[in-house]
């Protein structure tokens, strides 16, 4: 088959949205469609719309669905229905599966590995694969090309930057006086994978030793802003927390000599832009969510206190618990013991020896 357009269902996270890059650009190269469409969940907009050769973005909203639900999926499928040679469906719950069914015949999705969940879908998509938790995000978004048979490239593309932003990020540097330095980004979306007050100052005393600009990243919500208003006044920390939209960011990174800090979304635009990367990995899943290496074209598949593959250091907690792919302990969504148990002079001794070596 050859799709002239083609619409692709992510009703995940932002990471999940990001990594669906390199399956994009291999369906606009091996098809050359007219089209290809989104539909995200709206709070991933800001990312998705960062993805090169899309042409428009269909958003469903929580908050909507709470309110008006049946309106809300009326409208989304007045949009969608038949207008679709190809849909691909990236997310295996039942709600993407009726979308990505509707949208289009020729329908390609990942289900549940639970057959009793799973087995209408196979019966009515017309190409299934598993979602497999031990498989990296980028490897489980690659998924439909096997179907398409299509050669598959395990390299992450790294978003595009506008020179309006290149010029807006770069002026900013040259006010500053700074030509080389390193992202320090110390929030994530939850709590629960947010390293400790306590320990952040600790490393950010340690990083401020090293007479190299350190600049603080982080957005516009209650967490950054805590954060933002809790950062030491120290020489070499530099505050661009709620200071760059996403577009900026993804230029400042690409600026940057290399990423410390949390398991996020920006962990995972600074390895799609090939930086070197230092980790710091709570609760989560390593298999799926570690950062990949363009260069080995791998991730971490072990949990270890210390672990340092191509350009990717990760540090995770040396306790039998982790990890324990919850959110946070006994998934109360604020408090992750293993984070606690990361010592920032560890993670400071790996970015000093690197720094050494690098002589940056």
């Amino acid at each position: 088959m050859k799709p002239n357009t083609i619409l692709i269902i992510i009703q995940r996270s932002n990471g999940d949205v990001l990594l669906s890059a390199s399956l994009i650009k291999s369906l606009q190269q091996s098809f050359q469609p007219d089209a290809i469409d989104l539909l995200v969940n709206d709070d991933t907009l800001p990312i998705a719309q960062t993805l090169p050769y899309i042409r428009q973005i269909h958003t469903f909203s929580y908050q909507k669905k709470k309110k008006h639900r049946w309106q809300q999926e009326k409208e989304i499928i007045k949009k969608i229905y038949r207008k679709y040679d190809l849909s691909i469906n990236l997310t295996a719950s039942d709600r993407s599966v009726i979308y990505a069914l509707l949208a289009s015949k020729y329908v390609i999705g990942c289900v549940e590995g639970n057959k009793r969940k799973a087995w209408w879908k196979k019966l009515l998509l017309k190409r299934s694969y598993n979602w497999d938790s031990e498989k990296h995000i980028l490897l489980n978004n690659l998924e439909p090309l096997n179907c398409l048979k299509i050669k598959v490239s395990k390299k992450q593309l790294a978003p595009p930057i506008s020179q309006r932003d290149a010029i807006s990020i770069q002026n900013r540097l040259n006010e500053l006086k700074i030509t080389k330095f390193i992202i320090f980004h110390p929030s994530a979306k939850y709590q629960y994978k947010i390293y400790s007050q306590k320990l952040r100052d600790e490393l950010l005393v340690l990083l401020n030793q090293l007479n190299v600009p350190i600049i603080a990243t982080g957005g516009f919500n209650e967490i950054d802003k805590k954060i933002k208003d809790s950062l030491p006044k120290l020489d070499n920390i530099i505050d661009f927390i709620g200071e760059t939209t996403i577009e900026e960011y993804i230029a400042l990174s690409e600026l940057s000599q290399g990423y410390i800090g949390m398991d996020t979304l920006n962990m995972h635009i600074a390895a799609a832009q090939n930086k070197r990367i230092f980790a710091i990995f709570g609760p989560t899943n390593l298999n799926m969510w570690s950062p990949w290496s363009n260069k080995l074209e791998l991730s971490a598949k072990e949990n270890k206190p210390l672990q340092t593959y191509g350009n990717v250091t990760v540090f995770q907690a040396e306790m039998p618990c982790v990890a324990c792919g919850n959110q946070g302990c006994n998934n109360n969504g604020v408090i992750s013991e293993c984070l606690s148990n990361i010592s920032p002079t560890v993670i400071f001794k790996e970015i000093e020896e690197w720094l050494l070596n690098k002589a940056l």
